[in-house]
């Protein structure tokens, strides 16, 4: 719970904030030593586990960057105002740094955080420090950051060292207690990081800027970063049971697979291919975790670059709408289900995956032959009724370290199945993970893959960072009715009423076709049979201070 103290009014917010699902499925074993408590001045247990991934770090700096392979690293060692309990089943948020966190009017949600709480170099963490990471946010507004997430905050006002308001621009906003557990929510040192610049790496981990389970005590940005416990850390989740974790970043899949294997690293964290998962699942000398999913695949057009764009030599938005439309004709989610994913990632038919409330079939029901197949007749006189020219000539990118492997043919199959009538010549192309969050957001690609990991438990994530106006896309898609519905929803604390905003919202969008969702996929790891601890939760994040052998 967030507070003993409940006024009523608080004990509303809860009680509708509970009764949101959140998408559930077998969760790994949990042991003791692996649970949340108080904190403690341990420094964790003995030995060091190794961590595999092939997921990539674009910042340190939580104003910097909104990818996983970021995310994943702020998680270990910064600390939040409020987290998610490890193992937890509905996702909801609870005091983490803070003490105590409540709506204290419905504009006003305060924090009080606890006493004593310091940075892993020595420095106090106080409300400045809270109110630094947020006012910070708003200003460097990086358009390849997370700051899109406080669409909501009006302003952060600091009523003494350990209390601190958070004003709302809309009334009883049911996802912002969920956007503090968020990547815009790690808390920073506002004696090292700038108020109106991000900070390089180097000069983070040299001023020991962190404040979670672990501080980083090397790093060598997507090769290797070493953890330490921070034996001050007084967070949700206690002292780490490893007292150091590295993590090592592979190339190649193929190599990392190989490792766990062959017991040279203790467990993997993304990304596998559907195959070797499959063979991994048949290999005694390891275990496979799965846990609650919610990731999503999907393309996005640029609005301004796409095929008859705002900024193209023949804009047209009626053309541009088609092309979108007719790429959504021509897909058949199923086939690349199978062939390229073996039924690990399933058919996404709406913009909230399945599980969640507002999951629906728009683009089954609006799009190809009405049952989730393709249709090149309804494509093409789509096409030819705007009068847009035939084959339509797309550029389409995606990348092939972030996503793992298989996003190669992921996409071989997107362009064989877009150009197999004739109907469009595309031309595809790949960049690695750090040049494409650089040109992602600078107009470079007029239709580009991204996947999308959600930031909590709530329908509100696959809608408000897409398709609100300031949106971390920065794809120039603007609906005046869609960001007036999106502040609607946020303040509906009727779960059906809230369900429904959802529904209208997406039957907007659907129309609109700013992204289009592909497929829907959930969380694995692996580890060494003598590993425990590997929790995947409602969360959505992986956290390593569980983790044991």
């Amino acid at each position: 719970m967030f507070d003993a103290a409940f006024t009523p009014r608080r004990r509303a917010v809860l009680i509708s904030m509970a009764g949101v699902p959140v998408l559930l499925s077998a969760c790994a074993q949990t042991t003791e030593d692996g649970g949340g408590g108080s904190g403690g001045s341990d420094d964790g247990g003995g030995g060091t586990m190794t961590v595999g991934t092939t997921d990539k770090v674009t910042a340190l700096d939580p104003a910097a960057a909104y990818d996983n392979g970021s995310s994943t690293v702020w998680t270990q060692c910064y600390g939040y105002l409020l987290s998610v309990a490890i193992g937890s089943e509905d996702g909801r948020p609870e005091p983490d740094l803070a003490e105590s966190a409540e709506f204290t009017s419905d504009t006003v949600y305060t924090v009080t955080l606890k006493e004593g709480l310091t940075f892993a170099n020595g420095n106090e963490l106080t409300t400045e420090d809270v109110k630094h990471t947020f006012d910070r946010q708003l200003t460097i507004a990086d358009p390849s950051g997370p700051s899109s997430l406080l669409g909501n905050l009006d302003s952060v006002e600091i009523v003494d060292d350990l209390t601190v308001e958070f004003h709302l621009k809309e009334p009883d906003d049911q996802t912002f207690p969920y956007v503090l557990t968020s990547p815009v929510g790690p808390i920073v040192d506002a004696e090292v990081f700038p108020a109106d610049a991000v900070l390089p790496d180097n000069e983070i981990v040299a001023a020991e800027a962190f404040s979670g389970p672990y501080n980083i005590t090397s790093w060598k940005i997507n090769e290797l970063v070493t953890y330490e416990a921070f034996a001050d850390y007084q967070g949700l989740y206690g002292t780490p049971a490893t007292s150091s974790v590295v993590m090592s970043y592979y190339a190649d899949q193929n190599n990392m697979k190989l490792d766990i294997q062959e017991g040279n690293i203790d467990c993997v964290w993304r990304s596998l291919s559907a195959t070797d998962i499959a063979d991994l699942q048949g290999d005694d000398g390891v275990t496979v975790h799965e846990g609650p999913g919610g990731e999503i695949r999907y393309i996005v057009f640029n609005f301004h670059t796409n095929p008859y764009g705002e900024k193209t030599e023949d804009p047209d938005p009626a053309k541009a709408k088609a092309v979108r439309q007719a790429v959504a004709d021509l897909l058949d989610r199923a086939a690349i289900s199978e062939t390229v994913y073996n039924g690990t990632y399933t058919p996404l038919y709406s913009y909230i995956p399945e599980g969640l409330p507002g999951s629906g079939t728009q683009f089954q029901d609006l799009y190809g032959d009405g049952s989730g197949g393709p249709d090149a007749d309804r494509a093409t006189k789509r096409l030819e009724d705007a009068g847009v020219e035939i084959p339509v000539q797309l550029s389409l990118q995606y990348n092939p370290d972030h996503y793992g492997n298989s996003s190669g043919d992921e996409y071989a199959a997107v362009k064989n199945q877009l150009e197999a009538d004739g109907l469009f010549a595309v031309d595809l192309q790949s960049t690695e993970w750090v040049q494409y969050s650089e040109d992602r957001v600078s107009d470079v690609y007029p239709a580009y893959q991204l996947g999308w990991f959600p930031d909590y438990s709530d329908a509100d994530n696959y809608l408000a960072p897409f398709f609100a106006t300031e949106n971390f896309l920065g794809n120039h898609f603007e609906n005046a009715e869609v960001d007036e519905l999106i502040a609607t929803q946020r303040g509906t604390q009727d779960p059906a009423e809230r369900e429904a905003l959802f529904v209208q919202i997406q039957d907007l969008v659907a129309e609109e076709i700013s992204t289009l969702p592909l497929l829907q996929g959930a969380q694995i790891a692996v580890s060494t049979a003598e590993v425990q601890g590997v929790t995947l939760d409602s969360s959505f994040k992986f956290r390593v201070s569980p983790i044991s052998k």
